[in-house]
């Protein structure tokens, strides 16, 4: 007969077995022509369930202490490379885009319509207005002479640059480190995040410094608007193509590296760096500090 511990094994076994057969590329091994690939079975649609895991309703009562966070994910480092590829959409599947294209194209269907321009949410965006910042319509000298001399077709005097999944450098988020008295633990939730490239307005001048330009947050996304979208597309598992994770999962489960670069606080919710200034390794350890008074205080609400 089977103990606990076998059954628990054993049903594990079956709920990563049933994972792995929800989340690969459906059809693949039976697909007869390539346009079948991707299409689920009969089968596969009842089990599947297509919606991010809901969020349990906290009741304002149950958090004893909580402490809004800024975080800065650099894309350059390793670990975040999930959320920065595929840059390139040409030549991969229509199921595979980075995080910043995944947003935009919620933001253009319609899917994602909660967007600002702060991380306060004071004034809402319309997709005009996003789509004005994520784009530069600039006329040569050369368009401005056929002007006056009194042409009116001078589009090919005209230079557009667009911001591309490969311009975006980061993302900042916002979000909510919580404990909760009813679970005894502490808890993170993400509020909102916003891609982070260059000033699209001084890309191709003289001005622009490439890298060492400053970065801009180009809108604000309101996190729970966007879990269905995110949760739709998927990012690419290293370790076994065969199990793709959604951007929802990826993000809520933190598996990301950042770097606090606010904490609310009694100045303004001021940025570290303008209280620890001109030394980036102290406003690391100053980042650290905060991360690890923000983990112990599970620790201390245990000690009497």
């Amino acid at each position: 007969m089977m103990n606990k511990n076998n059954i628990g094994i054993f049903v594990l076994t079956f709920v990563l077995l049933l994972a792995n057969n929800t989340f690969a590329q459906s059809n693949l091994l039976n697909a007869k022509v390539p346009s079948d690939i991707g299409k689920k079975t009969a089968e596969q649609q009842v089990v599947d369930y297509e919606k991010p895991l809901e969020y349990g309703y906290i009741d304002d009562r149950d958090i004893v202490w909580s402490k809004v966070v800024w975080e800065y994910i650099d894309l350059n480092e390793r670990i975040n490379l999930p959320l920065y590829y595929p840059v390139d959409t040409v030549n991969v599947a229509m199921d595979r885009r980075s995080l910043y294209d995944t947003l935009l194209r919620g933001i253009k269907s319609g899917e994602i319509t909660e967007v600002y321009d702060d991380s306060y949410f004071t004034a809402k965006m319309t997709r005009n207005e996003i789509f004005k910042k994520l784009q530069k319509i600039d006329t040569t000298d050369a368009g401005f002479d056929a002007l006056n001399e009194g042409s009116t077709n001078i589009e090919e005097y005209i230079d557009r640059i667009n911001l591309t999944s490969q311009d975006i450098q980061g993302f900042k988020v916002k979000g909510l480190w919580y404990f909760d008295k009813r679970q005894g633990e502490l808890k993170y939730r993400i509020l909102a995040l916003a891609p982070v490239a260059p000033d699209v307005q001084t890309m191709g001048s003289d001005d622009f410094e490439g890298e060492e330009s400053e970065k801009l947050a180009m809108f604000w996304v309101w996190f729970p608007d966007a879990r269905e979208v995110l949760h739709k597309m998927k990012a690419f598992n290293q370790k076994n193509s065969s199990t793709p994770i959604s951007f929802d999962h990826i993000l809520n489960a933190r598996r990301f590296s950042s770097l606090i670069y606010r904490v609310e606080n009694l100045y303004g919710n001021r940025d570290v760096s303008q209280y620890v200034k001109g030394n980036a390794l102290f406003q690391v350890l100053e980042s650290n500090k905060i991360k690890d008074e923000i983990r112990n205080k599970e620790i201390d609400m245990w000690n009497y």
